[in-house]
């Protein structure tokens, strides 16, 4: 009996590009393969391996043919090209010439691909319907099988001999036919009685692989060290095998097989035999590769390839394992940070990177800022520093405490972080120590943080001179038990109420509350408002108002949640350090005196400034008279609208004075937001950190007695998938209203009533 033979060419046509004039067509060429009948008469075909040809409207025929058998080693003149019309699979249309190619190329003009398959020439002449058979798995002789015609092709082709498949499992045996490639390599990993393993472990890797590639599932009867009886999961299927450890050596060796299967079997096994641990060795190199593979994607790789169905838990395990075989344990990580602190430090000069533990040698915190961060924000940077947390979704999870500066374009510019193993008022004390120990006290800084009992307390306790400046975005959560219009409302009044540059703007917003309610407006009022109104705050922030400078920290966190910690602050490190980089290149390239966000900032205040009359007071003093009156005292740098002393730019009043008396206002910019001193912040370089693996120390030497151990926090995640999507309220993903008059939120300038 000659085995039938059946080449696949299917056709692709590539989008928008021409070659010669025509369109490109990539031909992928199959064999291997077959063809199944389905219910309606249609040929549908399955499996095989594939090869591409490029082919367009000039691509001769002679030229088409004679690279298939050069692709497949066979003879060209014993070959017949055929392919099925658009909507049609049932008929065959033959390729004899060139004119054949190109209408099956024009046929095609709409689709997206064309099936092609070559038969021998004795076949096509016989006028049938050419009908190849599938390959299966096992074969079964108790069932229809599709009716086939024999094509003797005289060894033209090397091609495996197909066995029929049942009528009624075409699609079950598909499946199968797909991961069949994957995993044919492992079909003879056991061979029968007097096979030997090196081990135990050995032998159900073997005999797992053996499972997945012939399609059935199995359980173990005895399983220890010495020994190991498996059989069939199926009932009654006599397939059985057993293994034991050879006496005096570890050599392990199957003493009995059945062979045979009676049942069925599952084309699509579950998950059973698959362990974490062997997924991990499947996964491992992918993984390498994309470190961003997620486990919904590792289960479907390994049911494609494979043929295995895999939970979703099942998927994250093995990829858990996967990379702590990559990169290491968490474990080991902990147990390195002595030493890995001291590189920082060694690499590093001027940064400050320390920890501490509890008292079973756990983990409790990681303090870590870089001397570029320090000497940027001592140097250049306005003393204000916003205060935040973002949770981490790692094994042992903890929360990273971090606080960010503004740079002169108002870009973030991240100073000192922290992990820690929970979020609580003694880590965010201890937090703001060690800033304290890193950064310039010499200026009262201003910090924008939230009003929780942590940080209200440490501030002023730690930082003499400092200010807590409670952030608007989590005062604003605390509007609760009203419907989404009167939250709406009272946040925006709030806004209003804490941008208000005046007494009597704050008392209007505070009237406006009151009336949408009551309540509300006792809990406004209970709050300190020295530490969140314009109108009575007495340090600098700027018109910063919000800790929203989280959302960079986040994003790098979000990357690299699952990674050991040291790992993890080593991203952060890179992070950080491109970041320097590229804004010391993209600064290099400045032309104006400011930088490019304030400059753009005083010119639209230069703009308002043209059409505001300048009235000579007494002195330095000026009376600036536009929709209404402001005093401006240039000596003193200040006006009466605040915005000049608050943003330390020159507001529209003052520079129409600077206009007035022939002054530049450059010169009253405050040097925050000079182009040379935003070059000064990113002066700095961060050094990279070599391997943190410790050396290896002698257990009776001096140095390995001194060495801190490091063990994990107790804390785990817990169960479930982790969630990586920051919560943001609703009334932060909208742009506030803010008037062009009194420059408060919450109105234009239309309804402003601070010209009344």
């Amino acid at each position: 009996m000659v085995p039938k033979k059946k080449l696949i060419v299917s056709l692709y046509k590539k989008k928008g590009k021409m070659i010669g004039g025509g369109r490109k067509i990539i031909a992928i060429c199959m064999s291997g393969g077959g063809f199944v009948t389905s219910e309606d008469g249609t040929l549908l075909y399955s499996g095989g391996e594939a090869h591409a040809i490029d082919i367009d409207q000039n691509t001769a025929f002679d030229d088409f043919r004679a690279e298939i058998s050069e692709m497949w080693n066979c003879n060209n003149g014993a070959m017949s090209i055929k392919y099925f019309l658009p909507g049609n699979k049932r008929t065959l249309i033959t390729i004899s010439n060139d004119k054949d190619l190109k209408r099956m190329i024009s046929f095609h003009g709409n689709s997206t691909t064309a099936d092609v398959y070559v038969v021998p020439g004795e076949a096509a002449a016989q006028g049938g319907s050419v009908m190849p058979a599938s390959r299966s798995s096992r074969t079964t002789t108790s069932k229809a099988v599709v009716p086939v015609i024999d094509v003797p092709m005289d060894n033209v082709l090397d091609i495996p001999p197909i066995v029929d498949i049942p009528v009624d499992k075409p699609a079950d045996d598909t499946l199968y036919l797909k991961h069949h490639k994957a995993a044919k390599m492992w079909e003879n990993t056991i061979t029968g009685v007097n096979q030997r393993f090196n081990n135990a472990h050995e032998f159900r890797d073997a005999l797992r692989k053996f499972s997945i590639a012939h399609g059935f599932a199995y359980v173990l009867k005895k399983n220890d060290s010495h020994r190991v009886t498996v059989k069939c999961k199926a009932e009654g299927c006599p397939w059985r095998i057993h293994a034991s450890r050879l006496s005096t050596t570890q050599l392990f060796c199957i003493k009995r097989m059945t062979p045979t299967h009676t049942c069925e079997g599952s084309v699509v096994t579950s998950g059973y035999q698959a362990t974490t641990s062997w997924i991990a060795g499947i996964i491992k190199e992918k993984l390498r590769e994309s470190p961003n593979y997620k486990p919904k994607d590792i289960a479907d790789d390994l049911k494609r390839d494979y043929g295995i169905e895999l939970k979703y838990a099942q998927a994250w395990r093995g990829k858990e394992i996967a990379r702590e075989q990559l990169l290491g344990s968490y474990e080991d990580a902990y147990s390195q940070l002595p030493y890995f602190c001291d590189k920082i430090m060694e690499t590093n000069p001027g940064s400050l990177a320390t920890f501490s533990t509890k008292e079973d040698s756990s983990f409790q915190r990681l303090f870590i800022s870089f001397h570029a961060s320090l000497y940027g924000f001592n140097q250049a940077c306005r003393p204000l520093l916003f205060l935040d947390s973002t949770p981490l979704n790692s094994k042992y999870q903890g929360t990273l405490l971090h606080a960010t500066a503004a740079d002169g374009n108002d870009g973030i510019f991240p100073v000192a972080f922290a992990i820690v193993d929970v979020e609580d008022d003694d880590n965010w004390q201890w937090f703001l120590i060690q800033l304290k120990a890193a950064v310039s006290t010499s200026r009262a800084i201003t910090f924008v943080a939230d009003i929780k009992k942590g940080l209200k307390e440490s501030i002023p306790e730690v930082f003499e001179n400092g200010h807590h400046s409670y952030c608007l975005r989590y005062l604003t959560e605390n509007f609760k038990k009203v419907s989404h219009e009167v939250k709406r409302l009272l946040v925006s009044e709030f806004y209003v109420a804490a941008y208000a540059s005046s007494l009597e703007g704050f008392r209007r917003s505070i009237d406006s509350i009151r009336c949408i309610s009551p309540e509300a407006c006792n809990w406004v009022l209970g709050l300190k408002r020295e530490n969140w109104a314009n109108a009575y705050f007495e340090g600098a922030r700027y018109n910063h108002m919000q800790s929203n400078f989280a959302e960079s920290f986040y994003n790098w966190v979000s990357e690299a949640h699952e990674l050991p910690i040291t790992q993890l602050v080593d991203v952060i490190r890179v992070k950080i350090m491109e970041l320097i980089y590229t804004r010391r290149q993209e600064s290099s390239q400045w032309v104006t005196r400011l930088t490019p966000v304030m400059e753009d900032t005083l010119h639209k205040e230069s703009i308002k400034a043209q059409s505001l009359e300048v009235l000579f007071a007494s002195g330095s003093t000026f009376d600036v008279r536009g929709e209404s009156v402001n005093k401006v005292d240039i000596a003193h740098g200040g006006c009466t609208c605040k915005e000049w002393q608050i943003m330390g730019l020159p507001c529209s009043h003052s520079i129409a004075v600077f206009q007035c008396v022939e002054r530049n206002a450059y010169e009253y910019c405050a040097t925050w937001y000079t182009t040379e001193t935003y070059r000064s912040t990113y002066q700095e370089s961060i050094n990279p950190v070599p391997n943190n693996e410790r050396p290896a120390l002698e257990k009776d030497s001096d140095s390995a007695q001194q060495v801190v151990k490091v063990t994990p926090p107790p804390t785990r995640r817990l169960p479930g998938r982790p969630k990586m999507k920051r919560v943001v309220t609703q009334e932060l993903a909208k742009r506030q209203l803010q008037c062009s008059k009194c420059k408060c939120l919450g109105h234009n300038k239309t309804t402003c009533k601070e010209s009344l």
